[in-house]
């Protein structure tokens, strides 16, 4: 038996292109779906996403690092306005760790600041010079840097309690 074909020389042009749009649509569609079903449309960040506990690493080398270049700014992967500044002051790399909001205490997270290089101070968007204790503070109930003793190692913590 032979197969059915399109006679005017339009459809046979026509008729796979359209069915191939069609195709992908449907496929776009239904990916489009499940990623709406797995997000669960919150509004929320998820810890895939932007997971709030972050392993720094080692105490003693990031307290190095500080002492010598200055304190670290972390960017906010997904947003502007939750830049942080891990900060250690003291000889003891298990002590002496705080974390701070990446601008002025008196003004907003658009005032953004840039570490001196070398120092411990930083300038802000209208060139002061300021130091850790100039900066914001995060809330009260964000729990900031852990040490583990045991394994001499930094995890910055931004859950709330």
């Amino acid at each position: 038996m032979r197969r059915p074909q399109f006679q005017s020389t339009f459809a046979r042009a026509v008729v796979p292109v359209a069915a191939g749009i069609a195709f992908f649509a449907l496929a776009g569609l239904l990916l489009w779906g499940v990623a709406a079903f797995i997000a669960g449309n919150s509004d929320e960040t998820s810890q895939n996403l932007a997971p709030t506990v972050q392993e720094l690493g080692s105490a003693t080398l990031l307290a190095d690092i500080i002492a010598s270049d200055g304190p670290i700014v972390l960017q906010d992967l997904i947003g502007n306005d939750s830049h942080v500044v891990l900060h250690h002051s003291g000889d003891d790399a298990l002590q002496g760790w705080g974390v701070h909001l990446a601008h002025p205490v008196d003004r907003t997270f658009e005032c953004t600041i840039e570490v001196v290089k070398g120092t411990q101070t930083f300038t802000d968007c209208e060139g002061r010079t300021l130091t850790v204790d100039d900066l914001a503070t995060v809330p009260a109930d964000v729990l900031g840097p852990i040490v583990n003793t045991d394994e001499g190692t930094i995890t910055l913590d931004l859950t709330r309690r």
